[in-house]
């Protein structure tokens, strides 16, 4: 048995049925596809490595402490990897749709919380997972981790023999409800004993005592969103999901920090500035002057804690300055934000605001986090987030992925959100919309595909060495170029 901590049982409190809160996956793989049983022997080989994959959620009963993961004694992993195909022709719309309707859909909480979705049909022969997992057992960082672990390195690697395996008994609710009063006790003691060990930290990382009053003054900053944004980015949403992605690739982000300053982070932020400056217009919206509110997490997970699948997040809220016409204006905004952010050390402060939330009941904790979900705030217009992946090629049942784009969850009032996803030199995003709000996200994808390109001819014009090395090695700079090797890689005609 072991209990959840306070941000991992977080997501799993926020959600209902109009907020699934599940990150998920769109991967691609060269065809033909394998048999639905050897992808099941594949799955089954790696479960061994995967503890918490045949781990269910028990509640303790009246809230009175935080949920525990405990072995499934009916694990059977035929529910957890399904068979579907798309209709034909089998196109990159069809998979997108698919894998939409596969999102919006919540995990059954009674069982281990994944799904894996393979996905036939698809034209030229090749074929999809649709991987879903919930936020309560993995962030970003180790869910790629996770990826890595369930796919191979080698292409005509057979799978292991399954090792076999035995569900711990369960725990009866008089159990549950004994070890929560233990673990009241116990854990303000823990974290207590805790405290000098977060501030060998901060000043490890460089933050002294003097960063209390950053911290005081970024709390005090918070002041200024107090006003209301007028934008259609936030409101109700319904249940159903519209998603889609976007393309670029790392080189490309290389080549503009190169050439202008700032880091990969600050590239992407841009691109995705100009996404949301292209359908605000598209929407008749004025954008002078206004900012995209973004909440970005980042990833303190320290060295020691990989390999634990757990929640390790903080996160920072720039403003992406949509009302800035000039490319490179906007990058340099976002990197002046970002650099100040990481100078305040608003990120670790985050994380230990985040850590303290344990001393709160964890029923007053899952109320609080629900009224804040379903307030109607206008704080945050969008989440944000940037996942490094791995840049080798990763093979399923000896077949190897092409691309991978990722899912994550929208909630509350905030209608769009945006994961990236790096892979084997691609960058790759993945936008999800609500679905009755956000009937126009090809303006958003499209857009930050124009973002990418336009800073990438500034970028060769203020280098025009490396502009004449690459134009001659690949061609006059197109902001789709991208797109088409993916529709055409997931069978859809290439072209805009």
């Amino acid at each position: 048995m072991d209990r959840m901590s306070p941000q991992d049982s977080m997501f799993i409190s926020v959600e209902d049925e109009r907020n699934p809160m599940h990150i998920g996956t769109v991967s691609v793989f060269e065809g033909p596809a394998p048999s639905y049983g050897d992808l099941v022997r594949t799955v089954a080989s790696h479960l061994s490595d995967l503890p918490r994959y045949r781990q269910r959620v028990r509640f303790v009963p009246m809230g009175l402490g935080r949920p525990v993961w405990v072995d499934d004694p009916h694990f059977q992993i035929l529910y957890h990897v399904r068979h579907t195909a798309t209709p034909p022709p089998g196109s990159a719309d069809e998979l997108r749709n698919l894998a939409g309707r596969v999102f919006a859909q919540n995990l059954d909480r009674s069982k281990p919380l994944w799904e894996l979705w393979m996905v036939e049909g698809l034209a030229n022969g090749n074929w999809a997972l649709i991987s879903k997992v919930h936020h309560c057992m993995v962030d970003g960082v180790s869910a790629t981790d996770l990826l890595t672990v369930l796919l191979d390195r080698k292409p005509q690697s057979p799978p292991r023999r399954a090792t076999k395996w035995h569900a711990s008994g369960e725990p009866s609710d008089l159990h549950l409800l004994a070890d929560a009063v233990v673990d009241a006790v116990a854990d303000p003691v823990h974290r207590i004993r805790g405290v000098p060990a977060v501030a060998r930290a901060l000043y490890a990382s460089g933050l002294g005592v003097h960063n209390v009053t950053d911290l005081g003054n970024f709390i005090g900053s918070l002041g200024s969103w107090t006003q209301p944004a007028v934008s259609s980015l936030n409101g109700p949403i319904g249940p159903h999901r519209r998603w889609s992605w976007a393309n670029g690739t790392l080189e490309q982000v290389k080549e503009i920090r190169s050439a202008l300053g700032g880091t990969v982070n600050d590239v992407v932020l841009a691109a995705i500035t100009r996404g949301f400056r292209d359908l605000l217009r598209h929407r008749g919206e004025n954008v002078a002057g206004k900012v995209v509110r973004a909440l970005v997490p980042v990833s303190v997970r320290l060295e020691s804690e990989k390999g634990l699948y757990n929640n390790r997040i903080s996160a920072m809220f720039p403003g992406l300055p949509v009302g800035i016409e000039s490319p490179v204006a906007r990058l340099h905004a976002i990197r002046t934000q970002m650099d100040g952010f990481k100078r305040s050390g608003q990120a670790v402060a985050g994380d230990v605001l985040t850590q303290l939330s344990g001393f709160a009941p964890p029923m007053l904790l899952a109320v609080s986090f629900r009224l804040a979900l379903h307030a109607q705030q206008h704080l945050v217009q969008t989440v944000t987030t940037n996942v490094p992946g791995p840049q080798f090629p990763l093979y399923a049942a000896g077949r190897q992925m092409l691309f991978a784009y990722p899912y994550v969850p929208i909630a509350g009032s905030v209608r769009i959100g945006i994961a990236i996803f790096s892979y084997c030199g691609g960058l790759n995003f993945g936008v999800t919309g609500d679905y009755d709000s956000v009937h126009d996200i090809e303006v958003l994808t499209r857009g930050i595909e124009s973002g990418i390109a336009e800073l990438l001819v500034v970028a060769r014009r203020a280098s025009p060495v490396i502009g004449m090395t690459h134009s001659a090695a690949r061609g006059p700079i197109r902001a789709i170029g991208a797109r088409e090797h993916v529709r055409s890689a997931a069978g859809a005609p290439s072209g805009p």
